[in-house]
Formats: C-alpha cells, sequence, structure tokens
C-alpha cells in the first residue's frame, strides 16, 4: 500500500482531560485509517500516483484524474490533516506560545488571547464539517476556515496549526458543544511543532 496510518506519538489517554482517550481511539484507528484506505484505493486505479506525497497531491488537485480527483481531495486531505494534528499536540501542552511564533502572533493579533479568541471565533462559526487553520499569507498570520477535509495546501498556503472540527474530533465528550472543545483543545498544543511548521512556512 502506498500510504500508511502513522502511529500515535503518544498514549490514547495522553491528552486528558482535554481530549478522551474513547475519541483518540475512535478518531485515530477508525477514522484516520478510513482515510488513508480510502487514498490507497484511489491510487491503485493509477499506480504512477503513487510516488507523490499526500501532499504533492493536495497540491495539484487539478491534475488528477478526474475518477480520483474527489476521492484525493477528501481521503488525501483527511490523511494529510490528521497527520499533521496528532503531531501539533503533546500530553501536557498547551501554555503560552514559545519561539519565533510566539513573536509573530504577537506582532500580526496583538497578543496571544487575542489570536486564540479570534481563531476560537472563527472556527466555532465553520458551518458543518471543517478545519480552523492558521497560514502565512502575504508575510501576515492569518487564520482561515476550509469545509470537509479540505487542506490550505491546495490553495497554496502552508498550515502551521489546524483544528479539527468535525463532529467525531469531540462530540462524546463534549456533544454539541463546539465552542467548549475550542478552549479546552488549547491545552494540549505542541508549540515546538508548531514552531517548526512556522519556519516551513516562512521557506515555502
Amino acid at each position: 500500500m502506498a500510504y500508511e496510518l502513522p502511529a500515535l506519538p503518544y498514549d490514547y489517554a495522553g491528552l486528558e482531560p482535554h481530549i478522551d482517550e474513547a475519541t483518540m481511539k475512535l478518531h485515530h484507528d477508525k477514522h484516520h485509517q478510513t482515510y488513508v484506505t480510502n487514498l490507497n484505493g484511489a491510487i491503485e486505479k493509477h499506480p504512477e500516483l503513487g510516488k507523490h506525497t499526500p501532499e504533492d497531491l493536495l497540491r495539484s488537485l487539478d491534475t488528477l484524474p478526474d475518477d480520483i480527483k474527489g476521492v484525493v481531495r477528501n481521503n488525501g486531505g483527511g490523511h494529510v490533516n490528521h497527520t499533521m494534528f496528532w503531531t501539533i499536540m503533546k500530553p501536557g501542552g498547551g501554555g503560552e506560545p514559545t519561539g519565533k511564533i510566539a513573536d509573530k502572533i504577537k506582532e500580526d493579533f496583538g497578543s496571544f488571547e487575542d489570536f486564540k479568541k479570534q481563531f476560537n471565533e472563527t472556527t466555532a462559526k465553520q458551518f458543518g464539517s471543517g478545519w480552523g487553520w492558521l497560514v502565512l499569507d502575504g508575510g501576515k498570520l492569518k487564520i482561515v476556515t476550509t469545509p470537509n477535509q479540505d487542506n490550505p495546501i491546495s490553495q497554496g498556503k502552508y498550515p502551521i496549526l489546524g483544528n479539527d472540527v468535525w463532529e467525531h474530533a469531540y462530540y462524546l465528550k463534549y456533544q454539541n458543544k463546539r465552542p467548549d472543545y475550542l478552549a479546552a483543545w488549547w491545552g494540549t498544543v505542541n508549540w515546538d511543532e508548531i514552531n517548526k511548521r512556522f519556519e516551513t512556512a516562512q521557506s515555502a
């Protein structure tokens, strides 16, 4: 198989109490695995595409064969989004941002609290399933949302961080209270990984 489910880099209960163990098991083992399985199924129809990374496939969606374009957009996006998602969280995470991303957040949003408030409010308003993202656009940090499993890579933007607001990401613990989940999620954030992604965005 061309693509594989990455191992979760911590225990299923590692993000408690912010994200519960049962949600992590379903989210990683079932939902993410399904995206990988479906992406591989699409690539089997066009084996020459298997040499490309999922990110490369998302960057060039318009060039893909019509019969798999939608599958790759949805499932390749799901694979890339979740692969990032697991790494930008860690046990004992959260707190104030550190490093260069901390300085840039202060420069572009005034303060971390102002940024967090804007990110949570913007992402809470995403209709239906989707993601909230922090991207670098024209040298400035911007908050954007996408529906379903769409990734900013497809629009030429590299995601520095992203939060999953599909109901499967939070419903077992938070039910319909998406804002509560968004507020709690900051207690999981891995700022070291986000600084690495910020460097990548700057060099992209």
